[in-house]
């Protein structure tokens, strides 16, 4: 534990009682709506989500990165801040590496990962960026770029990727290119479409048998004019010219403001290729807010979906869950440890709806008792089971005044060297 026990033990005592009379009270509420509070407790014990390493770092915007105290050095560094949050939740018992960032000994990465009771999520590839010594450069695509050389090398990048993963127990391989056009004219959109899939066609030939591939779309950024993989349509296309291992990812950051993402995963499920999410928020585009800061609503609109086809157990329904932010101003332990929890909250809440009486206003087409149906649960506060999850699995009923309490940061700042601020952009 990177945490000492005894200190979240001492943080649970002092929270035990009221978090005992809130969950029996809310047990009776629920128990006179047909609800099993502890039914509810239990599957939200076992809901996981990923933690993405990168995301435990400072991010950065186009202009500025102001780093924090005790920024991880290395990958192994990261393994310990994400084992805080796994230990102190309970609910992120993996983690997503990013390569080349992430590149180390896969012996190495496997022993560290499970001395802290961690595990591995899907790889992912980075060909948005020039990379140290690079022989070809990105500037202009990667997998679509018009020079066949360079998308050998993407090409050789995300195989390299699956090879590590093999190494590291991990079963998918996520691709996102920022591959597209500035100006009008400047790439030709059916040459470059075709370069792509010829690309993601030899990367996912040579796919393990029991991995998936996972592409996702982004409206635009850092291609402003034209992105090559710009929407869930065109992501649909190619899982569909891949194959049966292909699936879609879905941000919830890189849709244009408004449009309707769970509907946009009810269609992912309902033609089987929804693979599964990057969770965060946003307000104007990609801004990898906080999960839940903005939008809960919408979170639980989306898991309202998930919880229907776990319900009515959709063929092929086995989305991947991960978290994927960029924290500028906050403690990016901290702010993992409420997303996941706001992730939690969404998933219980949405078990809480009263699906037959739903179906029933929907098919009278009672638009205002059925929308009625999802704010009641919605409204619902299930803060008393989440705590009552992370305690019953050896977590902190708050964790982020366990987190504070520990005075982590300030320890491992005392290790790790300062790290500079110069230089824009996300990293």
């Amino acid at each position: 534990m990177m945490i000492e026990t005894s200190l979240v033990t001492r943080e649970n005592e002092t929270r035990s009682n009221s978090l005992k009379r809130d969950y029996e009270a809310l047990g009776e509420r629920l128990d006179r709506q047909g609800i099993a509070i502890d039914t509810i407790k239990g599957k939200v014990a076992a809901y996981g989500v990923a933690v993405p390493s990168w995301g435990v770092g400072t991010g950065g915007t186009r202009f500025a990165r102001f780093p924090g105290k005790g920024e991880p050095r290395n990958i192994f560094d990261k393994l310990e801040d994400c084992a805080v949050i796994q230990q102190l939740t309970r609910a992120t018992p993996s983690v997503s590496l990013h390569i080349p960032w992430d590149k180390a000994d896969p012996s190495d990465l496997k022993a560290k990962a499970g001395a802290l009771g961690l595990g591995f999520d899907a790889m992912n590839s980075n060909t948005f960026q020039d990379q140290d010594g690079q022989a070809l450069s990105y500037k202009f695509g990667s997998l679509s770029h018009t020079d066949a050389a360079t998308r050998r090398q993407a090409i050789e990048h995300n195989l390299e990727c699956i090879e590590l993963g093999r190494a590291i127990g991990s079963r998918a391989l996520t691709i996102w290119v920022g591959d597209g056009s500035n100006f009008p004219g400047q790439s030709h959109f059916t040459r470059q479409f075709e370069h792509y899939l010829d690309s993601a066609r030899t990367i996912y030939a040579q796919l393990p048998d029991d991995w998936r591939l996972f592409t996702e779309h982004k409206m635009y950024e850092p291609a402003f004019y034209s992105t090559v993989v710009q929407d869930w349509g065109t992501n649909y296309l190619i899982a569909k010219e891949l194959g049966d291992r292909a699936y879609c990812l879905v941000d919830l950051g890189h849709h244009a403001p408004n449009v309707n993402i769970e509907m946009i995963v009810a269609r992912l499920v309902q033609f089987g290729k929804l693979g599964g999410f990057h969770f965060n928020d946003s307000k104007y585009g990609d801004d990898d807010l906080d999960t839940g800061s903005i939008d809960p609503y919408r979170l639980f609109l989306v898991f309202n979906e998930l919880v229907d086809a776990e319900t009515r157990r959709a063929p092929g329904f086995d989305p991947a869950h991960m978290l994927d932010q960029s924290h500028n101003v906050t403690d990016p332990i901290e702010s993992l440890m409420v997303s996941a929890m706001e992730v939690q909250r969404a998933y219980a809440q949405a078990l809480l709806v009263d699906r037959k009486a739903l179906e029933g206003f929907q098919q009278d087409n009672d638009a205002l008792m059925a929308t009625t149906t999802l704010k009641t649960a919605f409204r619902t506060d299930v803060e008393p089971i989440l705590a009552m999850a992370r305690l019953e699995s050896g977590g902190a009923i708050d964790p982020v005044a366990a987190y504070r309490a520990s005075g982590y940061r300030n320890k491992v700042a005392d290790i790790r060297p300062e790290v500079s601020g110069a230089g824009g952009g996300i990293v």
